[in-house]
């Protein structure tokens, strides 16, 4: 399988929810399906963070400029605001798309270990482990959102509609 076209689908079905997401009243943010930590907005705002910082994580950072580093520390801060309202939801879209394309832009790299320091300790992880498990936590939290939604009687977004039987029709393929 080809993890540009996987990306691609991703970038796609989170652009088009996250559209129909910005045009729901105000008071669908507030949808959870069973946690009532898991509200759409904080769905929104993590799917958002999380692709930033999974391009973050696929990022040589050892040549990094100190005005570098603080660009990307303010994308991840930006990320880290959940919309306050349904049109809000047009910005968080912008964080996607960037983040995506850096994620699309980094599956072209050649494989390769990717290091982490976490408490104290190396992980190190494939490069192609980091993509594929952005593509499925994206998909994972889309479905989260939709359900969430469905709950609370928002029933306009049918996540079949963003498969990738979908995306390969819109794509023309």
């Amino acid at each position: 399988m080809d993890a540009a076209k996987l990306l691609k689908h991703m970038a796609w079905a989170n652009e088009e929810i996250f559209t129909k997401v910005s045009q729901l009243p105000d008071e669908a943010l507030d949808a959870y399906a069973v946690n009532p930590e898991w509200t759409v907005r904080e769905i929104v705002r993590h799917i958002a963070s999380s692709a930033t910082w999974y391009g973050w994580r696929l990022l040589d950072k050892s040549a990094f400029t100190e005005e570098e580093s603080a660009a990307w520390q303010k994308k991840l801060d930006l990320t880290e605001i959940q919309p306050a309202t349904a049109r809000d939801v047009l910005t968080s879209i912008e964080y996607v798309k960037a983040a995506d394309a850096a994620l699309l832009a980094a599956s072209l790299l050649p494989e390769g270990d990717v290091l982490r320091e976490w408490e104290g300790r190396i992980i190190t992880r494939k490069r192609s482990t980091i993509i594929a498990q952005a593509v499925h936590h994206a998909t994972e939290h889309r479905a989260q959102l939709v359900s969430a939604l469905e709950v609370r009687g928002f029933t306009s977004i049918n996540l079949d509609d963003y498969d990738l039987w979908n995306y390969a029709d819109t794509i023309g393929e």
